[in-house]
Formats: C-alpha cells, sequence, structure tokens
C-alpha cells in the first residue's frame, strides 16, 4: 500500500537541499561578503561560526519541545528562520549583523533536523534508517550544484545576492507546499516493554562492561574530530585550491562539487556495507585514516589534480557518515544511554561547527595550506580515538572480531535511526 507521508517526505528532503549546507553557500561567497561586510576572510569565518552557536543554543530545548508539540511546527520555524537569516546575509552591513544572521541559520538548523529526522522515522517506522541517511544525500546534492551556479554567477559577473534570492524563493515555495502535507502522529511510540526487551538482549551480548570513560569519551570526541574534517573542507577548499594549488577561483570552486559527488556515492556504498559486509566500527576508524592521509598529501604536494582527486576522496571518507556510524556504535556500547549521548555527540558536533572557522579564520591571515595540515591533525585524532574504541569493542565483544561483520557474532545490530528516535 502506497505511503501517504511520501510526498512530505520528498519536500522535507528538498528542503535540505538549501537547509543543510547554509556554510557552504556563505563560504562560495565569501569574496563578496568580505567586501560587504568590510573585513577579511577571517572576518567572513568569524560570521560562520555563528551557525554552530546557533544550533548548539538551540538543539537540546528544540528536541525536547518537539517531542511535545509534534514535528510540523519546527519543520516551518526553520523554513522561516532560515528566510530571514539569507534576507539578513544579503543586507547584512558589517560583521557583527552577518555573524547574527548565522546564529539564527544555525538555530534553524536545528529545528530542521528535530522536526525533520523524528517525522521521517515515524513515516517510515519499517525503515527508519533508510529513510534518515537518504538526507545526507539530499545535502550532497545542493553541496554539488552550489558550485556551478556561484561559478556561473561570478562568469557572467551577475549580482552574486541572486543566489540567496533563488534560494529565499525556494524555501517560500516549499513552506506553501508543506502546508497542507499530513505529518505522522509523533505520539505514537514502541511500547516501553519492547524498548526493555530489545536493550536486555543488546546487553546479555557483552563479554566485558562497557566503559563510558574510555570509548564513551573517544566516540563523544569523534563527533567534533567528523564533523570538523569535513566542515572545515567545505568551507575552504576552493580558497586552498586558488591560492596554494593555482586554480582558476571560478575553477577551484567545483572543489566542492567533487567533494559532494564522494559523499553521495558513500552514502549509497557506505550503507549498504554497513548493512551486509562490515561493522560500522570498522569504518569509524579506516575512513578517518584514509582522509587524514589525503589532506596530509594534498598539504605536501597542492597540485589541482591532487586536490580534485583529495577533494573526492575526502567527501566520500569524511563527509559520508562518519559522525552516523560513531552514533550507531555508541549506541552498540551503551544501549540504555542513547539518548543522553546522542545529545552529548551532537554538542560537540555543534562545537565544531563553532570553534573551526574561528580557529581556521585565524590561520587564513598567515597561510592558507596551515589550515589544511590543521585539519590533518584533527582527523589523526580522530584516527587515534577511533583505534581506542576497536580494541574496546574486542574486549567488550569478544575476541573473535574482525573487518567482516560475519566474523562478529556477538555485536547486536542497531541502526542510526534507533539512535536519534531515543
Amino acid at each position: 500500500m502506497k505511503n501517504r507521508y511520501m510526498p512530505t517526505a520528498l519536500l522535507l528532503y528538498l528542503s535540505y537541499v538549501i537547509g543543510g549546507t547554509t556554510s557552504v553557500l556563505i563560504a562560495q561567497n565569501m569574496d563578496y561578503l568580505s567586501l560587504q561586510l568590510h573585513t577579511d576572510n577571517a572576518g567572513v569565518a568569524y560570521v560562520l561560526s555563528g551557525i554552530g552557536i546557533g544550533r548548539l543554543a538551540v538543539l537540546l530545548i528544540s528536541g525536547i519541545l518537539s517531542d511535545k508539540f509534534g514535528r510540523k511546527p519546527f519543520v516551518f520555524i526553520a523554513l522561516g528562520l532560515f528566510i530571514v537569516s539569507y534576507v539578513g546575509i544579503l543586507v547584512s552591513p558589517n560583521v557583527a549583523i552577518g555573524f547574527i544572521c548565522a546564529v539564527i541559520a544555525g538555530m534553524a538548523n536545528s529545528c530542521l533536523d528535530v522536526g525533520s529526522y523524528p517525522a521521517l522515522m515515524e513515516a517510515f517506522p519499517s525503515a527508519p534508517g533508510t529513510a534518515t541517511i537518504l538526507i545526507k544525500a539530499f545535502i550532497s546534492g545542493g553541496s554539488f550544484v552550489f558550485p556551478f551556479v556561484t561559478g556561473f554567477i561570478i562568469a557572467n559577473n551577475i549580482y552574486w545576492g541572486w543566489s540567496f534570492i533563488f534560494f529565499i524563493v525556494y524555501l517560500f515555495v516549499l513552506g506553501v507546499a508543506l502546508l497542507r502535507m499530513p505529518f505522522p502522529n509523533h505520539k505514537i511510540e514502541a511500547s516501553d516493554s519492547s524498548a526493555e526487551d530489545a536493550t536486555v538482549a543488546a546487553e546479555k551480548r557483552f563479554l566485558s562492561k562497557p566503559n563510558i570513560w574510555i570509548e564513551g569519551v573517544c566516540l563523544i570526541m569523534i563527533g567534533y574530530t567528523s564533523t570538523a574534517t569535513f566542515y572545515v573542507v567545505s568551507i575552504w577548499m576552493p580558497k586552498f585550491g586558488a591560492q596554494v594549488a593555482g586554480m582558476d577561483y571560478s575553477v577551484a570552486l567545483r572543489l566542492i562539487s567533487y567533494y559532494s559527488i564522494g559523499s553521495l556515492i558513500s552514502v549509497i556504498i557506505t550503507g549498504w556495507m554497513v548493512k551486509a559486509l562490515y561493522r560500522q566500527v570498522t569504518f569509524v576508524f579506516v575512513y578517518p585514516l584514509i582522509s587524514t592521509i589525503c589532506l596530509v598529501l594534498m598539504y605536501c604536494y597542492p597540485t589541482p589534480i591532487l586536490c580534485k582527486v583529495a577533494s573526492f576522496i575526502i567527501g566520500f571518507t569524511a563527509a559520508g557518515g562518519v559522525l552516523q556510524l560513531a552514533l550507531t556504535t555508541m549506541a552498540e556500547f551503551f544501549p540504555r544511554g542513547k539518548g543522553k549521548i546522542t545529545g552529548l555527540v551532537y554538542t560537540l558536533s555543534s562545537l565544531a561547527t563553532f570553534s573551526t572557522p574561528l580557529i581556521t579564520g585565524y590561520l587564513s591571515k598567515t597561510v592558507i595550506a596551515d589550515i589544511i595540515l590543521f585539519n590533518a591533525v584533527v582527523d589523526a585524532c580522530g584516527v587515534i580515538f577511533a583505534l581506542i574504541v576497536m580494541f574496546r569493542y574486542k574486549t567488550v565483544f569478544g575476541k573473535t572480531y574482525r573487518f567482516a561483520k560475519k566474523a562478529v557474532s556477538s555485536a547486536p545490530e542497531v541502526s542510526v535511526a534507533a539512535v536519534g528516535a531515543e
């Protein structure tokens, strides 16, 4: 039977084409905003840090209120805040006003998340993991299109603000379309007894008690390192390509498209491999290791070809779901504390979106290449955290752990959606 929420879901996905990539939209227009706000790259990076502050400020409270009042109001609040933010950025006369607009965009992003993720899981209860991971695909799609739009505007000397105006109209039309769309009843939940039975079954698989101060802290910190890695690349890769690798800026903007293609492909391939072949903890270690190597190579040998290849690979590994996979690994270790720990991981993720623009903005005042080196160091820390988690995984779930999923007979299955639903 056809799912009556399919049109609603499609519109929610389409909202992430714009709403999930605000930082990319601002970064793509960094030069123009620098002139309008009477600042430099570091000033625009400071403005970008406001997105993280906005997310952090309302993330937990908006989630609680979404459970109480439903998902639909928060989706509309998000769309409205995005429109206010984009209009504000267009007319901002200085960094202070631009920063406030970025904070509003961050708040909008949190509201969109707490409205859309639960709504999609409730609309497709038999496949909540697939429903939520598709959001990543639409975010990647938006990141892929933006550089071509910006590049076209630059090449034809068109007013840079048209990209913002188009997205304002886009979000308004989405809001009108969503007005009459049905949302699932947020009060319908699984019984407490069934949830308790699942938790007890998961805990019986432990051979050793999980330790929140070891693997717990490491996985929470991966919330920071994984977000920082792809966030820095999405903001600074065009600048690095133009100023360090010697690419024309309109061409360097397309590096984000390569990055987004990698992310989009990764969502499909990684989702399949996690389901059929390998444990998610494997990717939490392997993907940051690969992206760290790419960042180091790009720092040492900044050529246009290497930048293109590295952008794709980093998109595949860093932006392809490491944060989500870390969350599902966390759910395996701590099946009774998924809600609380999910909040901690996303809090560290929000801290990354706040702090990395400030740090990289400062670094941009000296050498742009140092930003890539900084990113490599952060990603390397994530590799170390993941390595500790893998050793602890063997201790908790058994010495038979291998990369191949079929070799792990003792670890429970936990979906991304199971984490987010708590």
